[in-house]
C-alpha cells in the first residue's frame, strides 16, 4: 500500500504541474484534445475546470488536516467508480477521495469524458508510479468491493439494483439555485452569470431556478450577462437548445424574458431547459427557506450573497472545495469505514 505521504504527494505535485507556467503548452494540448472529443468542452471551460481542481490541491496544510479527519484505511478495497460526463473532470472528486484514501480504483469513464480522466490518471502516475498498481480503467466493475455512481434519475435506479449487495454511493439528478435581495451589487451579478452559463449551464452545480423579491427588475442582470453573448451564441449546441426553447414558448404564447441567447421564465420548477433559468418571486425570504428545505434531496447548492445558512457567494457554484461532497454524502467517510466493516479480500 502506497504511504499517505506519497499520496498527498502526487495531488500536490499535480496542482503544481497544472499551475506551472511551463507547462501551459501541454495543459492547453489537454483542453483541446478534450474539446475534439466532446464539442460541449470548449477549452476555456476544460482550463477552468483544470485550474479549479489545482486550486483545490494546493495546499499542503488543506490537504492533510482534511485527510486527518478521517480513520486510517489498512486493508485496500477494490472502489468501482462509475462516472459522469457532463462537464469537464466534474469526477475528479471521486478519484481523489478513493486513492488518496489508499483504496483501489476501478473507474469507468463516461464516453464523454474519456479524453480528460485518462490524462489525468496517467499524469498522476507519472508523479508517482506506485499509483499505477491502485488504478484500472475498466468497461465492466462487477468486481469491486464497493461502488460509487453517478448518473441520472434513470440509471440510479438501475445501479441501485446492480450494486445492492455491496455498500454504494448511488448519486441521482441535482440541481443548483441563486437566492436574490434585489440589492446585489454589479459584480455579484456579474458572478451569478458564471453560475449560470458556465460549463453552458450542463452542470448540476449551475443555477437553474433563481429566487428573486417581488417585482425584481432583471434588467440589471441582463446587462451582466451581456459579456458572455459570444461565448453562448456562439456555441452551436448551446444556441440550437436556445432557438428551439424560445420557439416553443413563442409558439405557445408563454410569457418569458430573452435577451438573444439566455431565456427568463417564471415557474415552480427546480430544472430548466439548457439556455433557460426559472425564476420565482417570494414576499419574505422564509419562503425561500421553506421551499429550500422541502427540495434539499434535489438541490445541490445555493447560491447567495451569504444571507442564505449553507449556500456559496456568487460565482463560487463551480469551485467546490475537499469538503464541498456532492449530494452533501461525505464519500471519505464512507471509504474510511470499508476496511472496518468490509475488508478488501
Amino acid at each position: 500500500m502506497i504511504s499517505k505521504e506519497k499520496r498527498i504527494e502526487a495531488f500536490l505535485g499535480f496542482s503544481e504541474f497544472i499551475r506551472a507556467a511551463e507547462n501551459e503548452a501541454e495543459i492547453n494540448e489537454w483542453a483541446e484534445s478534450a474539446y475534439r472529443r466532446n464539442n460541449w468542452f470548449v477549452p476555456e471551460n476544460v482550463l477552468y475546470a483544470l485550474q479549479s481542481i489545482a486550486s483545490m490541491l494546493e495546499d499542503r496544510d488543506r490537504l492533510t488536516q482534511w485527510l486527518e479527519t478521517y480513520d486510517e484505511v489498512t486493508q485496500p478495497a477494490k472502489i468501482g467508480v462509475v462516472l459522469a460526463g457532463n462537464v469537464p473532470a466534474v469526477g475528479f472528486h471521486d478519484l481523489l477521495c478513493v486513492l488518496i484514501s489508499g483504496h483501489k480504483l476501478l473507474v469507468k469513464p463516461s464516453k464523454d469524458d474519456t479524453v480528460l480522466i485518462h490524462l489525468i490518471l496517467e499524469k498522476l502516475c507519472e508523479l508517482e508510479p506506485a499509483l499505477r498498481e491502485s488504478i484500472q480503467l475498466v468497461e465492466k466493475i462487477n468486481e469491486a468491493d464497493a461502488y460509487i455512481a453517478t448518473g441520472s434519475d434513470n440509471t440510479a435506479r438501475y445501479f441501485e439494483y446492480y450494486f445492492s449487495s455491496k455498500p454504494h454511493i448511488i448519486r441521482r439528478n441535482r440541481v443548483s439555485v441563486a437566492v436574490l435581495r434585489g440589492d446585489e451589487s454589479e459584480a455579484d451579478l456579474h458572478n451569478l452569470c458564471s453560475d449560470i452559463l458556465l460549463y453552458f449551464g450542463l452542470g448540476c452545480r449551475n443555477v437553474a431556478q433563481m429566487y428573486v423579491p417581488q417585482g425584481y427588475d432583471f434588467s440589471k442582470l441582463y446587462d451582466q450577462v451581456e459579456s458572455y453573448r459570444n461565448y453562448a451564441a456562439n456555441h452551436h449546441k448551446y444556441f440550437n437548445n436556445y432557438e428551439y426553447n424560445k420557439s416553443i414558448y413563442l409558439v405557445n404564447r408563454e410569457p418569458h424574458l430573452d435577451n438573444g441567447f439566455l431565456i427568463l421564465r417564471e415557474s415552480d420548477r427546480l430544472t430548466s431547459p439548457l439556455s433557460v433559468v426559472y425564476y420565482k418571486e417570494y414576499h419574505e425570504l422564509e419562503e425561500v427557506n421553506e421551499i429550500l428545505e422541502t427540495y434539499q434531496d434535489k438541490i445541490q447548492c445555493v447560491v447567495s450573497d451569504g444571507s442564505i445558512g449553507n449556500s456559496v457567494r456568487f460565482g463560487e457554484s463551480q469551485q467546490p472545495g475537499l469538503s464541498d461532497y456532492a449530494d452533501g454524502v461525505d464519500v471519505m467517510a464512507f471509504l474510511s469505514g470499508l476496511s472496518i466493516k468490509k475488508p478488501a479480500i
